[in-house]
């Protein structure tokens, strides 16, 4: 690890290796990158050091009355096919422009077999094709399909747990918020890995890890711009949750967030997790310390003592939920 002192980043030796190799590999920065040429950064990058674990994968197409047409990945933990097993909604990070089943593979197998549940995977369209709400509203469509229709995939409809990564803990949280509003299926529980909760970028972690490791102050305004480029809606609880009122924020699941010392988002993640405890929400807020954004999803990264410390006592809350 660096040398314990003031200077930033401060990352575990096996954490410093990878981002050499990859700045070593990637001469171009994301945010220059085309959508396409990122999302293919980001497989190659996961497919390159692919780790598999035993589990039943299956993908399928549904049709959402307010949404249309959506493709979802269906992961059972193994030997598990005639089981009724609570079900995780998980919904991936990328920045709204990049990833999906080949770059999350490995978290979502792990999930799986580790909480003894059905890790359903909405695909959503990424932006900037697709801008707010547009995956927010396939999302919601996956919700309130699953709940409704859980014989199709031998689930417990009264168990359900959302979970995301970055991007997708927005959209995880955002996709509770408006599950309580509008009175829709009830969700026990949130795991929100490193979210993004506030379109402001102005805090001191934002100062701090402005040129990253790994996830960078540009990359972030590149994802917005793409996801949403009109400002105006940046203020909205469903784009930015961490603005969300206390009678929005006030009986939603209990939740846990886990942030990552090296990170612009880590003060808006933390300052969130504040907010829901003052509205009355049981929060567990973790920290990972020698590590940098992404890190629970990278597969270089997986084996990692943040990165497996992290998903174990994910895997461990969620079960307790679940299982109670």
């Amino acid at each position: 690890m660096s040398s314990p002192s003031s200077k930033l980043p401060n990352l575990t030796t096996k954490t410093e290796e990878f981002i050499s190799a990859v700045e070593k590999e990637a001469d171009t920065p994301l945010y220059e990158l085309t959508p396409e040429e990122a999302r293919e950064f980001l497989i190659h990058l996961q497919e390159k050091t692919a780790r598999v674990i035993d589990a039943e994968v299956f993908d399928r197409n549904i049709f959402t009355e307010n949404a249309g047409n959506i493709e979802i990945r269906v992961v059972r933990p193994k030997n598990s096919k005639d089981k009724t097993l609570p079900v995780i909604l998980y919904i991936h990070g990328g920045g709204w422009i990049m990833g999906g089943p080949r770059t999350h593979d490995l978290l979502v197998r792990q999930l799986a077999n580790c909480t003894e549940s059905v890790v359903i995977f909405p695909d959503y369209a990424l932006s900037p094709e697709a801008k707010y709400p547009v995956a927010l509203e396939q999302i919601y469509g996956v919700l309130t399909y699953i709940y409704e229709n859980p014989s199709e995939f031998n689930i417990d409809e009264n168990r359900i747990v959302i979970a995301g990564d970055s991007a997708g803990g927005n959209m995880a949280t955002v996709t509770a918020m408006k599950a309580k509003k509008q009175n829709g299926p009830k969700i026990l529980f949130q795991a929100l890995f490193y979210p993004v909760t506030n379109a402001d970028m102005d805090t001191t972690s934002y100062e701090d890890f402005a040129d990253g490791p790994w996830l960078t102050r540009k990359a972030m305004e590149w994802f917005w711009d793409a996801y949403a480029p009109d400002k105006k809606d940046r203020d909205c609880s469903y784009v930015s949750p961490l603005k969300a009122s206390e009678e929005e924020l006030k009986d939603m699941p209990p939740t846990l967030i886990i942030t990552d010392e090296n990170d612009v988002l880590r003060d808006e993640g933390e300052a969130y997790a504040r907010k829901l405890d003052f509205c009355g929400v049981d929060v567990l807020s973790v920290r990972l310390n020698g590590t940098h954004h992404d890190f629970m999803m990278l597969n270089a990264l997986s084996e990692t003592t943040p990165a497996k410390g992290a998903m174990m006592m994910a895997c461990d809350v969620i079960k307790r939920v679940l299982y109670k």
